[in-house]
């Protein structure tokens, strides 16, 4: 299993999606959200798009809601705002070590 899984971090893509779904949307509506909200930084591919979403639905943090045959909508579960919330406090004790100069190797005083 990797260690990622295991901490519990996400990848940029699960975490744009997560995001994107605190609404309701379609799958296109998710691709042209994500590129929206990082200024076209990220622009997710179909087969990554989809391939998140089936690992998101399996872990249960994300369900359809809706839709069609040809659209379905998704939406974030209670499940999937606790592991966003994780993701940001972990994403925010990351940047502050930057912030508070963790960062920085120690003197040794030679």
């Amino acid at each position: 299993m990797p260690e990622s899984y295991i901490r519990g971090a996400l990848t940029e893509a699960m975490y744009l999606i997560l995001l994107s779904l605190r609404e309701v949307r379609h799958g296109y509506g998710v691709m042209q959200h994500i590129s929206a909200i990082t200024r076209g930084r990220v622009n997710l591919g179909v087969g990554t798009l989809y391939g998140a979403i089936n690992l998101l639905l399996e872990r249960g943090w994300i369900e359809t809601s809706g839709g069609d045959d040809r659209r379905k909508m998704y939406r974030i579960t209670p499940e999937g705002r606790i592991v966003l919330e994780n993701e940001v406090q972990r994403l925010s004790e990351l940047l502050s070590l930057e912030r508070d100069g963790a960062a920085q190797p120690e003197s040794r005083g030679d």
